[in-house]
């Protein structure tokens, strides 16, 4: 079942943006007088799973869910139909428009996704706010996972800066980001009342972005042991132990957070301790004994951060929220940018951050969200527009390169040229979603063993 709600979420979100972006070529190419022949939903090689003929296009979709097309007459693209290129040119044919005219109809797919996806941005912003927990309440620091420890952070440092900006909004991907994307390599903490400065080496670019790492964090709020859920049946529940208990020892060592009550009994397996606990709104702390189940567990959720530490909320009304989602786009954008900067200089290994439709939906969750949803949708929205604007022939960028080429000089590309240079950029791009996916297959295959 979560699995159907991944795929689910993952197909909603990709057909509304290939529609959206085929449509925008469909309504200049309608506007100039260019006859489009299809407007599909999905490829459709041989067959299509549905079709309606609506004057002069053919709407359907396919069965191969590798994006969308519009059929414009005249027009060199992956349908590779080369037969109506041997007649004469027609009036409503693309051919026949000026350069300016096919400059608008081939950028309208990407301008559409740039505008949806800050839309969505503003509108995800307006309707549920943004909520953060401010670093400055965690008055108890982080807690840190392995990987942070490997890149030197300890457990009960306060981040104060991260580089040059300033750690507002308690978040590990903040320093994930900066690290692996925009090349930061100083983080400033507080360790024990003493302001310290640590030197990330470069290779962490590269460790925080590995296909294994994506999932891992860094840090968490570091939070007392509040019990938040004790699982029926398990340790936890025939110690008797109830929401809201406070765990404040492990065998008479002190462990007033959750961290250091994972690092005593990790990993150890039917055996016994001695926990003290505190009841709620009690002092008096009470000795109680738990064996922890044969993988270790004892079956106890703890409280969430908001418990101990309160979050913040700005909301947006309508006006303010375009501005605000503009913006929140504009530092996706950039860190893309970032990104494909860091895998030149090879900081960061193409391999390791290309993905594909598993990648994808696994972003959105087992749950369905509908914040979350919205979100991711206006992130891909931004990646597609980004993606087809790079100069690939068979991708939007490619005929806007060919199309400002024809501007610039005043020569227009010979048919036969552009019919290669798409076939070549066709396999280019066929390439890519067969190497993303196989790694996907292959990442899948490994975790098996």
């Amino acid at each position: 079942m979560d699995t159907l709600i991944t795929i689910g979420q993952l197909v909603l979100s990709l057909s509304i943006l290939i529609v959206l972006h085929e449509f925008g070529h469909f309504l200049p190419a309608r506007l100039f007088g260019t006859r489009v022949e299809k407007f599909y939903l999905f490829f459709d090689p041989y067959f299509s799973l549905f079709k309606k003929q609506i004057g002069e296009t053919e709407y359907g979709i396919g069965w191969l869910p590798l994006g969308g097309y519009v059929k414009i007459s005249g027009m060199i693209d992956e349908s590779f139909d080369t037969e109506q290129m041997e007649s004469e040119p027609q009036e409503w044919e693309f051919r026949s428009k000026s350069a300016w005219q096919r400059l608008v109809i081939m950028l309208g797919g990407v301008t559409v996704n740039f505008i949806l996806g800050f839309f969505i941005y503003a509108m995800v912003l307006f309707a549920y706010g943004e909520e953060y927990l401010p670093a400055k309440n965690v008055t108890a620091g982080i807690a840190v996972d392995s990987l942070g420890q490997e890149m030197g952070l300890v457990s009960g440092d306060k981040i104060l800066k991260v580089g040059d900006e300033e750690f507002e909004r308690f978040n590990d991907r903040v320093v994930l980001r900066a690290v692996a994307i925009n090349n930061v390599r100083e983080i400033t903490v507080d360790r024990g009342g003493a302001t310290q400065k640590l030197e990330i080496e470069n290779k962490w670019a590269d460790i925080l972005t590995r296909h294994e790492n994506k999932q891992e964090r860094l840090f968490t709020p570091r939070i007392p042991f509040v019990v938040g859920a004790v699982l029926k049946g398990g340790p936890g529940d025939e110690a008797g132990l109830e929401v809201e208990d406070r765990i404040v020892s492990v065998d008479g060592t002190p462990t007033p957070y959750f961290d250091q009550f994972i690092t005593l009994v990790k990993g150890k397996k039917n055996e016994s301790f001695t926990i003290g606990v505190k009841g709620k709104d009690s002092e008096t702390i009470r000795e109680v004994k738990i064996t922890t189940n044969e993988n270790g567990l004892i079956r106890i959720n703890p409280a969430p951060p908001v418990y101990s530490y309160d979050t913040e909320r700005t909301e947006y009304g309508f006006l303010e929220s375009f501005p605000a989602g503009y913006n929140q786009g504009v530092r996706f954008l950039g860190d893309q940018f970032s990104a494909f900067g860091q895998m030149f200089k090879g900081n960061i290994k193409v391999t390791e951050s290309l993905g594909g439709f598993a990648s994808i939906g696994s972003m959105f969750g087992s749950v369905w969200i509908w914040e979350r949803f919205w979100y991711m949708t206006a992130s891909l929205s931004l990646i597609l527009a980004f993606m087809n604007l790079l100069p690939i022939p068979a991708l939007d960028g490619g005929h806007v390169v060919f199309l400002l080429y024809e501007v610039v000089t005043g020569r227009k590309p010979s048919d036969k040229f552009m019919e290669y240079a798409t076939m070549v950029g066709f396999v280019i791009v066929l390439g890519l979603v067969v190497l993303a996916n196989g790694l996907d297959i292959w990442r899948g295959i490994q975790s098996w063993f």
